[in-house]
């Protein structure tokens, strides 16, 4: 069954560029575009895609806004949020509207298609250069309520490892080929590690890795 996206992003050339790549490919299929988020909150209400890929700075309805009311209505679609290096400051105010991360703008197309299939399968998906500097702005800011080191604690030591490798930017099968176990198995020690760190998703993991010092740039035990 095909996954069905929507293309949001005030430029033209861009939006027709994303939506041909994306197109083309047999599993997925493009119902609609829109020009800016206004336009994208109201199509998205009739066309009920499964994936939005959605840019940040628009007219009329910014991406964050148009995110946030996206993700907060009944069976809402995953987000996919494109961005710059120029845009970082809003990429965390995204992430926090509900997006099911982030890639940027100048992601090869294999990337692109590799994040419409992965957020649309219920993961998440982050760029790892970009992660690092979402981390430095979120490091920056103010304490919102985040778990601190000591949450960390009621983890389990593979719980842990878990977490690091999913801040890393790695699927659930990528994850169990690393630690030579199911994919199912994975899964239920995700859900478990959100569930006692109270986060919503690998978005909000990864965040919190990042900022207690757990993560680092590739998975640990990886050679240079």
């Amino acid at each position: 069954m095909s996954v069905t996206v929507m293309v949001v992003d005030d430029q033209s050339v861009v939006r027709a560029g994303f939506a041909a790549v994306i197109d083309a490919e047999e599993d997925l299929t493009v119902v609609g575009e829109a020009g800016d988020g206004a336009a994208a909150v109201r199509l998205a209400e009739q066309l009920r895609p499964d994936v939005v890929v959605m840019d940040v700075r628009m007219p009329e309805l910014d991406g964050i806004t148009a995110t946030r009311i996206l993700t907060s209505r009944p069976e809402p679609p995953r987000v996919l949020v494109l961005t710059t290096f120029d845009l970082d400051a809003y990429v965390f105010d995204a992430l926090r509207a509900g997006a099911s991360g982030f890639l940027l703008k100048d992601v090869r197309a294999a990337e692109l298609l590799d994040g419409v299939r992965v957020v649309a399968a219920g993961e998440s998906v982050l760029s790892p250069a970009a992660t690092r500097r979402l981390i430095a702005h979120y490091a920056a800011g103010p304490d919102r309520g985040r778990p601190t080191a000591g949450a960390l604690t009621r983890l389990t030591e593979r719980e842990r490892y878990v977490l690091t490798l999913v801040s890393c930017g790695l699927n659930n099968a990528e994850i169990a080929d690393q630690l030579g176990i199911t994919v199912g198995t994975v899964k239920s020690h995700i859900n478990a590690l959100l569930r006692k760190l109270g986060l919503r998703d690998r978005v909000q993991a990864t965040i919190l890795a990042y900022d207690l010092g757990l993560a680092h740039p590739r998975p640990p035990g990886d050679g240079d």
